[in-house]
């Protein structure tokens, strides 16, 4: 599927020292990271680039460094493998210019030249924004949730898939399906319905409602076992993984609340 870039913006493979310690800056200073455990080496993203990885920049026309992603090449205990994307950043002051979409799409190149056919990245369920750009601007899925994913409490993390070369997508009508009206009082908890799809199917669905805007925690705000929705969060996601649900659409309901779909695997997905 093609798309349309802003044409004042250009992605592109880093492949010098003066870039990789660029991406290096970009990434602290939009995380906000000021502990050096959390900082990232620029010899690290050169040599995951020149051995299976990805480390890619977004520019604009005066070749300022507005977004970056990296990743390196991954398999799982079943024997998958796939290309692992750790981070992506984009600038705050391009938030919405579709810096985001367009690093993620040369990712996309980068890792099918290495042969990867699926990449897979984490991120914060709290935050409908990311989901939202995953699950609709991208078309993944979310196929895992695990608790603490870096070993510290806070870091609860949706697991994410993106099939690199599918051309079908198999939850397309699903992801335009609207939620029922939740609000504020059912955040982190599953509302089931129905959804009845193009062919006439009645499919069930599992709607889990949370904030439409949030705030990342801080590394020293992580404290999933003290935030009420960040316990309710990891019940109702823990228990979606368990039925074998993805996520696949986090759809904004109104200023407040926004809400994720999940539903059954395809029987081809299973098969996988």
């Amino acid at each position: 599927m093609a798309h349309m870039f802003p044409s004042s913006l250009r992605a592109e493979t880093l492949t010098s020292g003066e870039q990789f310690g660029a991406a290096a800056d970009l990434y602290t200073r939009v995380f906000g990271y000021e502990r050096p455990e959390f900082s990232l080496n620029p010899n690290l993203l050169s040599a995951l680039a020149r051995n299976g990885g990805s480390a890619v920049g977004v520019y604009t026309i005066e070749d300022e460094l507005i977004g970056f992603a990296y990743g390196f090449a991954g398999r799982d205990r079943d024997g998958s493998e796939f290309h692992y994307s750790q981070a992506a950043v984009v600038d705050t002051a391009y938030q919405d210019a579709g810096v985001g979409r367009l690093a993620k799409e040369h990712q996309r190149t980068v890792a099918l030249g290495w042969g990867h056919r699926t990449m897979r990245w984490t991120f914060d369920p709290v935050l409908a924004r990311n989901a939202h750009f995953n699950f609709t601007s991208l078309r993944s899925e979310g196929v895992g949730f695990v608790p603490d994913y870096y070993g510290r409490p806070g870091t609860d993390r949706v697991v994410v898939e993106w099939r690199l070369e599918r051309e079908d997508d198999p939850f397309e009508d699903l992801r335009r399906a609207q939620p029922p009206a939740l609000g504020r009082a059912d955040w982190g908890r599953v509302t089931r319905t129905t959804v009845t799809r193009p062919d006439g199917v009645i499919q069930d669905a599992a709607w889990l409602a949370v904030p439409a805007q949030a705030a990342p925690l801080t590394n020293d705000e992580e404290q999933t076992g003290r935030d009420p929705l960040r316990a309710r969060l990891r019940e109702s996601l823990t228990g979606l993984a368990d039925e074998q649900r993805v996520l696949v659409a986090c759809t904004r309901i109104d200023t407040s609340t926004a809400a994720y779909l999940a539903v059954g695997r395809p029987d081809e997905e299973e098969a996988r």
